[in-house]
Protein backbone atom coordinates (compact mmCIF):
# COMPACT_ATOMS: atom_id res chain seq x y z
CA UNK A 1 0.00 0.00 0.00
CA UNK A 2 2.72 2.48 0.97
CA UNK A 3 4.68 1.68 -2.18
CA UNK A 4 1.57 2.40 -4.21
CA UNK A 5 1.11 5.77 -2.45
CA UNK A 6 4.76 6.62 -3.09
CA UNK A 7 4.41 5.77 -6.78
CA UNK A 8 1.28 7.87 -7.11
CA UNK A 9 3.00 10.82 -5.44
CA UNK A 10 5.92 10.48 -7.86
CA UNK A 11 3.49 10.42 -10.78
CA UNK A 12 1.79 13.54 -9.42
CA UNK A 13 5.07 15.49 -9.33
CA UNK A 14 5.37 16.13 -13.11
CA UNK A 15 1.66 17.05 -13.20
CA UNK A 16 2.23 19.64 -10.48
CA UNK A 17 5.34 21.02 -12.19
CA UNK A 18 3.65 21.15 -15.59
CA UNK A 19 0.47 22.86 -14.44
CA UNK A 20 2.23 25.41 -12.24
CA UNK A 21 4.70 26.27 -15.03
CA UNK A 22 1.85 26.65 -17.52
CA UNK A 23 -0.15 28.93 -15.22
CA UNK A 24 2.98 30.90 -14.28
CA UNK A 25 3.81 31.40 -17.96
CA UNK A 26 0.27 32.48 -18.88
CA UNK A 27 0.16 34.98 -16.00
CA UNK A 28 3.58 36.61 -16.30
CA UNK A 29 4.05 36.78 -20.07
CA UNK A 30 1.06 39.10 -20.47
CA UNK A 31 2.03 42.52 -21.84
CA UNK A 32 2.17 45.47 -19.50
CA UNK A 33 3.72 46.21 -16.13
CA UNK A 34 1.76 44.76 -13.18
CA UNK A 35 3.44 47.17 -10.75
CA UNK A 36 2.33 50.17 -12.77
CA UNK A 37 -1.08 48.55 -13.20
CA UNK A 38 -1.60 48.53 -9.42
CA UNK A 39 -0.91 52.23 -9.28
CA UNK A 40 -3.50 52.98 -11.95
CA UNK A 41 -3.13 56.45 -13.51
CA UNK A 42 -0.82 57.67 -10.76
CA UNK A 43 2.85 57.91 -11.82
CA UNK A 44 5.32 55.65 -10.03
CA UNK A 45 8.84 57.03 -9.41
CA UNK A 46 11.38 55.14 -11.57
CA UNK A 47 13.48 54.25 -8.51
CA UNK A 48 10.47 52.69 -6.73
CA UNK A 49 9.43 50.88 -9.90
CA UNK A 50 12.94 49.47 -10.39
CA UNK A 51 13.15 48.36 -6.74
CA UNK A 52 9.81 46.55 -6.87
CA UNK A 53 10.62 44.87 -10.19
CA UNK A 54 13.91 43.67 -8.75
CA UNK A 55 12.21 42.44 -5.54
CA UNK A 56 9.73 40.35 -7.48
CA UNK A 57 12.29 39.26 -10.14
CA UNK A 58 10.16 40.74 -12.93
CA UNK A 59 13.26 41.71 -14.96
CA UNK A 60 14.65 38.17 -14.85
CA UNK A 61 13.99 35.62 -17.61
CA UNK A 62 10.81 33.61 -17.18
CA UNK A 63 12.58 30.37 -16.22
CA UNK A 64 14.53 32.23 -13.52
CA UNK A 65 11.30 33.69 -12.13
CA UNK A 66 9.71 30.25 -12.07
CA UNK A 67 12.77 28.76 -10.35
CA UNK A 68 12.47 31.35 -7.57
CA UNK A 69 8.77 30.51 -7.20
CA UNK A 70 9.44 26.76 -7.18
CA UNK A 71 12.16 27.15 -4.54
CA UNK A 72 9.74 28.95 -2.26
CA UNK A 73 7.00 26.40 -2.99
CA UNK A 74 9.23 23.58 -1.71
CA UNK A 75 9.30 25.35 1.66
CA UNK A 76 5.54 25.95 1.69
CA UNK A 77 5.79 29.57 0.49
CA UNK A 78 3.14 30.39 -2.15
CA UNK A 79 4.69 33.78 -2.83
CA UNK A 80 4.12 37.39 -1.85
CA UNK A 81 1.58 39.83 -3.30
CA UNK A 82 2.68 43.07 -4.90
CA UNK A 83 1.42 44.82 -1.77
CA UNK A 84 3.82 42.81 0.43
CA UNK A 85 1.41 40.31 1.99
CA UNK A 86 2.04 36.56 1.99
CA UNK A 87 -0.27 34.68 -0.38
CA UNK A 88 -0.63 31.86 2.17
CA UNK A 89 -1.82 34.36 4.78
CA UNK A 90 -4.20 35.97 2.29
CA UNK A 91 -5.77 32.62 1.36
CA UNK A 92 -5.91 31.38 4.95
CA UNK A 93 -8.62 33.93 5.73
CA UNK A 94 -10.76 32.63 2.86
CA UNK A 95 -10.27 28.86 2.85
CA UNK A 96 -12.99 28.31 5.44
CA UNK A 97 -15.67 29.78 3.18
CA UNK A 98 -14.53 27.86 0.10
CA UNK A 99 -14.19 24.56 1.97
CA UNK A 100 -17.65 24.93 3.49
CA UNK A 101 -19.12 25.75 0.09
CA UNK A 102 -17.26 22.93 -1.68
CA UNK A 103 -18.12 20.29 0.92
CA UNK A 104 -21.77 21.39 0.98
CA UNK A 105 -21.96 21.03 -2.80
CA UNK A 106 -20.13 17.69 -2.69
CA UNK A 107 -22.49 16.25 -0.06
CA UNK A 108 -25.47 17.38 -2.13
CA UNK A 109 -23.99 15.63 -5.16
CA UNK A 110 -23.44 12.42 -3.19
CA UNK A 111 -26.84 12.32 -1.48
CA UNK A 112 -29.17 13.72 -4.13
CA UNK A 113 -27.25 12.54 -7.18
CA UNK A 114 -26.89 8.94 -6.05
CA UNK A 115 -30.46 8.80 -4.72
CA UNK A 116 -31.87 10.01 -8.04
CA UNK A 117 -29.59 7.64 -9.96
CA UNK A 118 -30.59 4.59 -7.91
CA UNK A 119 -34.27 5.52 -8.11
CA UNK A 120 -34.12 5.94 -11.90
CA UNK A 121 -32.03 2.79 -12.37
CA UNK A 122 -34.45 0.60 -10.44
CA UNK A 123 -37.42 2.03 -12.35
CA UNK A 124 -35.95 1.97 -15.85
CA UNK A 125 -38.39 2.85 -18.60
CA UNK A 126 -41.04 4.33 -16.30
CA UNK A 127 -42.17 7.93 -16.12
CA UNK A 128 -39.98 8.80 -13.13
CA UNK A 129 -36.91 7.43 -14.93
CA UNK A 130 -37.74 9.62 -17.91
CA UNK A 131 -38.25 12.60 -15.59
CA UNK A 132 -34.79 12.13 -14.05
CA UNK A 133 -33.19 11.86 -17.50
CA UNK A 134 -35.00 14.97 -18.74
CA UNK A 135 -34.20 16.99 -15.61
CA UNK A 136 -30.50 16.09 -15.57
CA UNK A 137 -30.15 16.83 -19.29
CA UNK A 138 -31.76 20.23 -18.74
CA UNK A 139 -29.42 21.07 -15.84
CA UNK A 140 -26.33 20.04 -17.82
CA UNK A 141 -27.41 22.23 -20.74
CA UNK A 142 -27.77 25.45 -18.69
CA UNK A 143 -24.64 27.49 -17.74
CA UNK A 144 -23.94 27.68 -14.03
CA UNK A 145 -24.23 31.48 -13.87
CA UNK A 146 -27.74 31.26 -15.33
CA UNK A 147 -28.67 28.64 -12.72
CA UNK A 148 -27.19 30.87 -10.02
CA UNK A 149 -29.13 34.00 -10.95
CA UNK A 150 -32.37 32.04 -11.39
CA UNK A 151 -31.91 30.38 -7.99
CA UNK A 152 -31.35 33.77 -6.38
CA UNK A 153 -34.46 35.18 -8.04
CA UNK A 154 -36.79 32.27 -7.26
CA UNK A 155 -35.63 30.88 -3.89
CA UNK A 156 -34.13 34.06 -2.48
CA UNK A 157 -36.15 37.01 -3.76
CA UNK A 158 -39.58 35.66 -4.70
CA UNK A 159 -39.98 32.84 -2.16
CA UNK A 160 -37.61 34.19 0.49
CA UNK A 161 -36.57 30.71 1.61
CA UNK A 162 -32.79 31.20 1.59
CA UNK A 163 -30.28 34.09 1.72
CA UNK A 164 -29.25 35.39 -1.70
CA UNK A 165 -25.76 36.64 -0.84
CA UNK A 166 -23.08 36.72 1.84
CA UNK A 167 -22.41 34.46 4.81
CA UNK A 168 -24.48 36.29 7.43
CA UNK A 169 -26.74 33.29 8.03
CA UNK A 170 -23.75 31.04 8.75
CA UNK A 171 -23.40 27.40 7.80
CA UNK A 172 -25.43 25.62 6.53
CA UNK A 173 -28.18 28.18 5.80
CA UNK A 174 -26.04 30.65 3.86
CA UNK A 175 -24.35 27.87 1.89
CA UNK A 176 -27.35 25.79 0.82
CA UNK A 177 -28.36 27.87 -2.19
CA UNK A 178 -24.84 28.51 -3.55
CA UNK A 179 -23.93 24.90 -2.74
CA UNK A 180 -26.88 23.62 -4.74
CA UNK A 181 -25.96 25.88 -7.67
CA UNK A 182 -22.33 24.76 -7.53
CA UNK A 183 -23.40 21.11 -7.30
CA UNK A 184 -26.05 21.27 -10.03
CA UNK A 185 -23.80 20.22 -12.91
CA UNK A 186 -22.04 17.43 -11.01
CA UNK A 187 -25.26 16.28 -9.37
CA UNK A 188 -26.80 15.66 -12.79
CA UNK A 189 -23.76 13.68 -13.90
CA UNK A 190 -23.72 11.60 -10.71
CA UNK A 191 -27.40 10.74 -11.17
CA UNK A 192 -26.91 9.68 -14.79
CA UNK A 193 -23.70 7.79 -14.05
CA UNK A 194 -25.24 5.94 -11.09
CA UNK A 195 -28.29 5.04 -13.16
CA UNK A 196 -26.35 3.65 -16.13
CA UNK A 197 -23.89 1.74 -13.93
CA UNK A 198 -26.68 0.24 -11.83
CA UNK A 199 -28.65 -0.85 -14.90
CA UNK A 200 -25.55 -2.50 -16.35
CA UNK A 201 -24.78 -4.41 -13.15
CA UNK A 202 -28.41 -5.53 -12.72
CA UNK A 203 -27.95 -7.56 -15.91
CA UNK A 204 -24.76 -9.26 -14.66
CA UNK A 205 -24.52 -13.01 -14.05
CA UNK A 206 -23.80 -12.68 -10.34
CA UNK A 207 -27.10 -10.80 -9.87
CA UNK A 208 -29.06 -13.60 -11.52
CA UNK A 209 -27.18 -16.08 -9.33
CA UNK A 210 -28.07 -14.13 -6.20
CA UNK A 211 -31.74 -14.05 -7.20
CA UNK A 212 -31.68 -17.82 -7.91
CA UNK A 213 -30.41 -18.40 -4.35
CA UNK A 214 -33.56 -16.74 -3.01
CA UNK A 215 -32.06 -13.44 -1.88
CA UNK A 216 -34.49 -10.55 -1.71
CA UNK A 217 -34.29 -7.79 -4.32
CA UNK A 218 -33.37 -5.23 -1.67
CA UNK A 219 -30.46 -7.31 -0.40
CA UNK A 220 -29.21 -8.01 -3.93
CA UNK A 221 -29.28 -4.31 -4.81
CA UNK A 222 -27.70 -3.00 -1.58
CA UNK A 223 -25.19 -5.77 -0.80
CA UNK A 224 -24.06 -6.69 -4.31
CA UNK A 225 -25.20 -4.53 -7.22
CA UNK A 226 -24.86 -1.07 -5.72
CA UNK A 227 -21.37 -1.68 -4.38
CA UNK A 228 -20.00 -2.61 -7.82
CA UNK A 229 -21.95 0.21 -9.44
CA UNK A 230 -20.24 2.80 -7.25
CA UNK A 231 -16.76 2.39 -8.75
CA UNK A 232 -17.21 4.83 -11.68
CA UNK A 233 -19.29 7.11 -9.44
CA UNK A 234 -16.52 7.28 -6.82
CA UNK A 235 -14.03 8.13 -9.57
CA UNK A 236 -16.14 11.07 -10.67
CA UNK A 237 -16.90 12.24 -7.13
CA UNK A 238 -13.25 12.14 -6.13
CA UNK A 239 -12.17 14.26 -9.06
CA UNK A 240 -15.22 16.47 -8.60
CA UNK A 241 -14.09 17.37 -5.07
CA UNK A 242 -11.11 19.19 -6.54
CA UNK A 243 -13.19 20.55 -9.41
CA UNK A 244 -15.71 22.08 -7.01
CA UNK A 245 -12.97 24.15 -5.38
CA UNK A 246 -12.00 25.58 -8.76
CA UNK A 247 -15.63 25.95 -9.86
CA UNK A 248 -16.35 28.06 -6.79
CA UNK A 249 -14.91 31.09 -8.61
CA UNK A 250 -18.17 31.82 -10.45
CA UNK A 251 -20.46 30.78 -7.60
CA UNK A 252 -18.67 32.87 -5.00
CA UNK A 253 -18.82 35.88 -7.30
CA UNK A 254 -22.58 35.46 -7.88
CA UNK A 255 -23.41 34.99 -4.18
CA UNK A 256 -20.75 37.43 -2.90
CA UNK A 257 -19.01 34.84 -0.75
CA UNK A 258 -15.58 35.94 0.57
CA UNK A 259 -13.80 32.74 -0.42
CA UNK A 260 -10.75 31.72 -2.41
CA UNK A 261 -12.70 31.81 -5.66
CA UNK A 262 -13.70 35.43 -5.14
CA UNK A 263 -10.09 36.30 -4.27
CA UNK A 264 -8.89 34.58 -7.45
CA UNK A 265 -11.42 36.51 -9.54
CA UNK A 266 -10.36 39.83 -8.01
CA UNK A 267 -6.67 39.00 -8.43
CA UNK A 268 -7.15 38.29 -12.13
CA UNK A 269 -8.83 41.67 -12.55
CA UNK A 270 -6.01 43.43 -10.62
CA UNK A 271 -3.28 41.37 -12.36
CA UNK A 272 -1.97 40.15 -9.01
CA UNK A 273 0.13 37.38 -10.59
CA UNK A 274 1.51 35.86 -7.35
CA UNK A 275 -2.02 35.43 -5.94
CA UNK A 276 -3.31 33.84 -9.16
CA UNK A 277 -0.39 31.39 -9.35
CA UNK A 278 -0.44 30.60 -5.62
CA UNK A 279 -4.19 29.99 -5.58
CA UNK A 280 -4.01 27.79 -8.67
CA UNK A 281 -1.17 25.78 -7.15
CA UNK A 282 -3.21 25.13 -4.00
CA UNK A 283 -6.19 24.00 -6.11
CA UNK A 284 -3.98 21.67 -8.16
CA UNK A 285 -2.66 20.09 -4.95
CA UNK A 286 -6.23 19.50 -3.73
CA UNK A 287 -7.11 17.91 -7.07
CA UNK A 288 -4.08 15.58 -6.94
CA UNK A 289 -4.80 14.51 -3.35
CA UNK A 290 -8.43 13.80 -4.25
CA UNK A 291 -7.25 11.66 -7.15
CA UNK A 292 -4.98 9.68 -4.80
CA UNK A 293 -7.87 9.16 -2.37
CA UNK A 294 -10.03 7.77 -5.20
CA UNK A 295 -7.35 5.24 -6.12
CA UNK A 296 -7.15 4.08 -2.51
CA UNK A 297 -10.93 3.68 -2.28
CA UNK A 298 -10.98 1.34 -5.26
CA UNK A 299 -9.65 -1.51 -3.15
CA UNK A 300 -12.40 -1.03 -0.57
CA UNK A 301 -15.19 -1.06 -3.14
CA UNK A 302 -13.89 -3.93 -5.25
CA UNK A 303 -11.79 -6.64 -3.53
CA UNK A 304 -10.47 -7.70 -6.94
CA UNK A 305 -8.48 -4.45 -7.08
CA UNK A 306 -5.27 -4.62 -5.10
CA UNK A 307 -2.52 -2.07 -4.62
CA UNK A 308 0.82 -3.83 -4.87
Amino acid sequence: MWRFVARRLLHALPVLLGTTFLIYTLVFVLPGDPIQGLAGDKPVPPAVLAELRARYHLDDPLWVQYTHYLTGLLTGDLGTTFTGRDVSELLADRWTVTLQLGLTAWVLEVVLGMALGVWAGLRKGRWDDSAVLFGTTLVISVPVFVVGYLAQLVFGVQLGWLPVAGTEGGWPLAYLLPGLVLASFGLAYVARLTRSSLIENLRADYVRTAHSKGLSRRRVVIRHTLRNSLIPVVTFLGLELGGLMAGAVVTEYIFNLPGVGQQLFQSIQLREGPVVVGTTTALVLIFLLANLLVDLLYGLLDPRIRHD
